[in-house]
């Protein structure tokens, strides 16, 4: 598996599902190209509706990191075993090299 380094030089995999745990309004003025949002307050109910695979790679990441961490916390509590914290769009989509849309 090839990755990246992110947040607290976590490896991120390449062939990750992006998921952006930020707001609505905050995703639709400026989100990762292919990613999905999901916010940090409804992830919790909503991510086996997107992600059904256990042992997927995911990248979850905000504005800073901060919400990506918990988020992080919340997917490992429900089982998901390789979540990454990608940290703030903006690093993120940079490390990933893959330009960054809005709605």
């Amino acid at each position: 598996m090839q990755g990246l380094s992110g947040a607290a030089s976590e490896v991120l995999a390449e062939d990750a599902l992006l998921i952006d745990v930020r707001s609505p309004g905050e995703y639709a003025s400026g989100y990762i190209e292919g990613a999905i949002s999901l916010p940090l307050d409804s992830i919790a109910n909503s991510i086996s509706t997107v992600v059904s695979d256990k042992a997927a790679n995911i990248i979850v990441y905000c504005r800073s990191g901060a919400r990506s961490s918990s988020a992080k916390n919340i997917l490992a509590a429900q089982g998901y075993l390789n979540v990454s914290n990608g940290g703030g769009v903006g690093t993120l989509a940079l490390k990933l090299q893959k330009p960054i849309r809005r709605s």
